[in-house]
């Protein structure tokens, strides 16, 4: 049975030649399109000056433009354990409150919550409305005192685990809740969560909010589009505004709610923020928690009189209250050279990857290494930012990065790409380029437009080590003359970066002998380490699992179809091969049979691995480290594989796997292990202590703390203040 899969080797080596062609732009250009860029940037962003105050009461007339509150009352559940407190704040303006608690009341969430109403002292008929909506608790101050006073006074009476403040001129939007609140589910150290800012008109209001050392804030993003890459992914801020943000109950009243010194408004909700992160809590924007703001969009700039003086006047306040924190805020002139830096001024070492494509964790081991390796630089302090070279936008994958904390560059074009490299190149620390395409193609910029940068060329396998072993299997000249090639390029790109990244010890060793004066660092596979989930007796049938856009895996299942299952027929009869992977369907059906399940992709691989006996691995040829094994072995789950398969794992045969090259051997060990639960106990205790020790989050957090330390390699100054 001969069946031809699709795979990437054509798209591979159209790649390849593209990226020899490299880039090739002049720097003039360059400089126009980069200059364009920060402009429309500086013209996105407001100053301090144009803030508004967190209540509503100044709300310019886009409020109710072409927008009609409905005049009936909102419906909510009662609970009596709710797990949230939404508190809105109230000082007339009935048509805004009405529209708020609709649109809380219609979009759904996951959360169970109650709706506090605290009312300022309304004269235009709020409290007679306010009084027959069920299931609204209601707090009537018995005069108008504030924002801050009356976000206090609903905070005294909440019974729910998390607080949520919402302006009563807002709108809120599907799974904006859930966003909020599952912000502190994902982030443990999280201590306030501030929500997406959006006008009416579509425009940004805020993405989070920047301090500068002299007490003057900004919006973050205002007036840019909601859609903007830079807003969109989860990051440590300054402070959020008021109109929308979370924390825990017992934090809020731990730290002593908003300040009274800031009453009636300005600069409560920013020191609230400080005083968060001095309680040892970081502050973080949620881009996922959209909401509509119909607040003004400028207030005037006059700060003597009306309640715009308490802009002045609160500042001053909060110099004097948190000028220890405020030495470490960027100065106000740097935000003017650089908005995003001083953004993410809360970060440290500035980390850019490069790939083709952005990571599929369900499709390949590469793509879960690399999400792993990018959530890790996250976690040990860097500002990642990751560039898929070849994706026109964000997808689902791509935003899941960005729920993590990675922000994305989207650049489609070659001219949107090199001025991306021309306009914000001298700001970063660490380049990895990673697989050899896209390092051919990259590092000429890197060198020209990042040169105080280190590079690292990640391998994730040698190219040329993987296609010379196939060649030489089928005998193919033209595949060997192809490798050579790719020999070359990728050992003259191993010495031009400042460090290589292998995922094996086998290749390590290579490389030293092959190119000596290299810095070579393993950084392997990286998988959680989720134990063995059944017994023995519970389980039946084996697995193999791969990616079939991947020729080593087609000639193994090939291999594993032809010649091993017709034999292996005759010793375990009814024995099932379950067949899971990333490929068409239809291209992989050839190979289904009685006993051949082909099951195509499954983006949940946890119940099989709970369900299956053995996992097989028959690869001939190949390079790298094999993530189907280190996935199987990472559930407990015993591996029968190659010599091939096993290279670079520290596998010892019949301890960690069992290892078998040719088709009888390969037939006895999975025969052998199949019915004897004492051998099949010992690989799958010694396998799991293996992923312990290589191939777990943990071991690459040590080897990515090693990498970041070592003055070698980072050799770039830090930047003063942004």
């Amino acid at each position: 049975m001969r069946v031809n899969l699709p795979t990437r080797q054509g798209r591979w080596r159209r790649a390849w030649s593209r990226a020899r062609r490299m880039l090739n732009f002049s720097v003039d250009t360059a400089r126009l399109v980069a200059s364009r860029l920060r402009a429309r940037q500086h013209d996105q962003v407001a100053v301090a000056s144009a803030r508004m105050p967190a209540y509503g009461v100044e709300a310019a007339g886009s409020f109710g433009a072409g927008r009609q509150a409905d005049a009936t009352h909102p419906a909510f559940r009662f609970e009596d354990v709710p797990q949230v407190s939404i508190v809105v704040p109230v000082y007339n303006h009935l048509e805004q409150t009405r529209h708020c608690l609709h649109a809380l009341a219609q979009v759904g969430t996951s959360y169970t919550f109650e709706v506090i109403v605290v009312d300022d002292g309304s004269t235009d008929g709020s409290a007679e409305w306010l009084a027959d909506c069920p299931q609204v608790r209601i707090q009537r101050m018995a005069e108008n005192g504030g924002f801050v006073s009356a976000c206090n006074a609903g905070a005294r009476i909440a019974r729910g685990r998390y607080l949520v403040f919402l302006n009563n001129d807002t709108e809120v939007t599907t799974g904006w809740l859930d966003a909020l609140i599952g912000t502190f589910e994902q982030y443990p150290g999280c201590g306030l969560v501030g929500a997406k800012l959006i006008y009416p008109d579509g425009s940004l209001q805020e993405a989070g909010g920047i301090v500068f050392a002299d007490g003057n804030a900004c919006n973050y993003g205002r007036g840019g589009s909601p859609q903007d890459p830079r807003y969109n992914f989860v990051r440590e801020v300054d402070y959020c505004s008021g109109a929308c943000i979370a924390l825990p109950t017992e934090l809020f009243r731990t730290v002593g709610g908003f300040d009274l010194r800031y009453a009636p408004a300005y600069y409560e909700d920013t020191d609230l923020a400080f005083s968060v992160r001095a309680a040892g809590y970081s502050v973080i924007y949620q881009p996922r928690a959209e909401v509509v703001h119909f607040e003004g969009k400028t207030a005037g700039t006059d700060t003597s009189t009306g309640i715009k003086k308490f802009q002045r006047i609160n500042r001053e306040k909060f110099v004097v209250k948190q000028h220890h924190a405020l030495v470490n805020q960027p100065l106000s002139q740097d935000f003017a050279l650089s908005p995003a830096r001083c953004a993410t001024h809360r970060r440290g070492q500035r980390v850019l990857v490069v790939d083709a494509d952005y990571p599929r964790v369900n499709h390949d081991s590469g793509s879960l290494r690399m999400f792993n390796m990018l959530v890790l630089l996250r976690e040990l302090g860097c500002h990642v930012q990751f560039w898929a070279t070849a994706a026109a936008d964000r997808d689902d994958d791509a935003r899941m990065l960005e729920q993590h904390g990675i922000e994305l560059i989207v650049a489609p074009s070659r001219a949107q790409a090199l001025s991306w490299w021309y306009a914000y190149g001298t700001s970063l620390d660490l380049i990895v380029l990673s697989r050899l395409p896209v390092a051919l193609s990259a590092l000429r910029l890197t060198r020209r437009y990042a040169a105080q940068a280190a590079v690292i060329f990640d391998t994730v396998d040698l190219h040329f080590l993987r296609i010379a072993r196939g060649a030489a299997m089928h005998g193919n000249s033209a595949e060997a003359a192809w490798a050579e090639e790719l020999r070359r390029s990728e050992l003259e790109l191993i010495r031009q970066a400042d460090l290589t990244l292998v995922v094996s010890e086998y290749e390590r060793t290579l490389l030293r002998e092959l190119v000596p004066a290299a810095e070579v660092q393993v950084l392997s596979n990286v998988h959680p380490v989720h134990g063995r989930q059944s017994p023995f007796a519970a389980r039946e049938g084996m697995l193999f699992l791969g990616n079939f856009e991947h020729e080593p895996n087609v000639d193994a299942v090939r291999w594993l179809v032809e010649e091993i299952m017709p034999r292996l027929r005759a010793r375990l009869a009814g024995v099932s091969l379950h067949i899971v992977g990333y490929a068409g369907t239809e291209a992989l059906a050839g190979f289904a049979s009685g006993d051949v399940l082909v099951h195509g992709f499954v983006a949940d691989l946890e119940p099989v691995l709970r369900s299956v006996k053995l996992a097989l691995a028959p690869l001939r040829y190949g390079a790298g480290v094999k993530g189907k094994i280190n996935m199987a072995m990472s559930h407990g789950v015993p591996v029968v594989t190659t010599s091939i398969g096993a290279e670079g794992m520290a596998l010892a045969n019949r301890r960690d796997a069992m290892i078998a090259d040719d088709s009888d051997a390969f037939v006895d060990a999975i025969a052998e292990l199949y019915i004897n639960e004492q051998l099949w106990l010992t690989l799958s205790d010694h396998g799991l202590e293996n992923v312990r020790l290589h191939f777990s989050v943990e071991a690459a957090r040590v080897t990515l703390e090693r990498i970041l330390a070592a003055k070698s390699v980072l050799h770039a100054l830090p930047m003063t203040h942004c």
